[in-house]
């Protein structure tokens, strides 16, 4: 009796045990699982994401004329203020005009000799080389009469406004120029485009500028010249656009936003969350869930933001499974737990 029930014991003891044994094991099982850190998915797709561009210009006059007479001479009279608006062919300045005078009564003379020539000549009074020097002579003051009578009276050479006045009437003329007139209908910005997108820039095309100066309004703006070569050290070129400035709002020195649209690319789009910063570099990665239960670490070229989420140029394929919440926890390789 005694015997049989030390066998009785030594068996409860045995499934004990053995229960015991599992009851650890499953509290390891779990114990290690709880271990792993814990993630969020989000499955992420390709889409047509519009290939919009920003870029920062000055505005610039569509033509800007330096007023100035070519040689050094007194001002008479300047008629003009700067903000004026003038129109072509519109007197600006008047130069003294003792020199043009001069030249005036000199060919009036010398018009009068060349026709007592020209008779004499026709008559065989005087030679062919006498005839042809009094010719000339008058052919030269006369245009040398045309030059000074453009210079002594300045006409305005475009349709604008004055901007700069650097002399006032009675000062001698020693070099910079006496006005600065500039056409401001239309005027330009001059953008410079990366070259990935040079075979879509074209004549005509659109974009919308956006100032500082003017924060509740929006132009359009149009492409009026491509530049044909590409800058090696920076690999842009140079883009021309015209904005019409109908109501002259817009003033050469603003500074500008010029936006443009490349039409559409396929691109994987991901939630803003799931990016994470490369510490100690700009660099961005994000962590792609693998079909073993672990995680790779991935580093993606952003594009631009779309309210919550970022346009990927490259590093993750389209349908992959990506980390959006846990990633500080993780390191390439790492088992994690997903979470709903």
């Amino acid at each position: 009796m005694k015997k049989h029930s030390c066998l009785v014991l030594a068996a409860v003891a045995v499934v004990l045990l053995a229960a015991c044994t599992n009851e650890q094991k499953a509290q390891d099982a779990a114990a290690q699982q709880n271990a792993k850190p814990k993630v969020r998915l989000a499955t992420v797709h390709q889409k047509a994401v519009d290939q919009v561009r920003d870029y920062t210009c000055t505005v610039e006059a569509e033509v800007k004329n330096n007023i100035a007479p070519q040689t050094p001479g007194r001002i008479n009279k300047i008629y003009v203020e700067v903000g004026d608006h003038v129109v072509r062919g519109q007197r600006l300045v008047q130069m003294d005009a003792s020199s043009l005078r001069q030249l005036e009564l000199q060919i009036a003379n010398q018009k009068t000799d060349f026709e007592r020539i020209e008779k004499l000549y026709k008559i065989g009074g005087v030679s062919k080389a006498e005839y042809d020097n009094a010719k000339m002579s008058l052919d030269v003051n006369e245009t040398s009469y045309s030059n000074l009578k453009e210079n002594t009276q300045l006409l305005s050479p475009i349709t604008g406004i004055v901007t700069a006045r650097n002399y006032d009437s009675g000062d001698l003329y020693s070099g910079n120029p006496v006005l600065t007139i500039q056409q401001i209908r239309p005027v330009k910005l001059l953008i410079n485009v990366s070259e990935q997108y040079f075979s879509r820039v074209q004549k005509g095309d659109k974009a919308v500028i956006r100032l500082d100066a003017l924060p509740d309004k929006e132009y359009e703006a149009s492409v009026t010249l491509v530049y044909p070569t590409i800058n090696a050290s920076t690999h842009t070129f140079p883009v021309e656009l015209s904005l019409p400035n109908t109501d002259e709002a817009v003033r050469p020195g603003m500074f500008a936003r010029a936006t443009l649209n490349f039409g559409t690319e396929q691109h994987v789009v991901v939630p803003d969350q799931a990016i994470v910063k490369q510490p100690g570099s700009g660099e961005r990665f994000i962590y792609i869930y693998n079909a073993d239960g672990t995680v790779s670490y991935m580093k993606v070229e952003l594009g631009q933001r779309l309210d919550e989420s970022y346009e990927l140029l490259s590093g993750v394929p389209d349908g992959a499974s990506i980390v959006i919440a846990g990633q500080s926890k993780l390191v390439d390789g790492a088992d994690v737990q997903v979470i709903e």
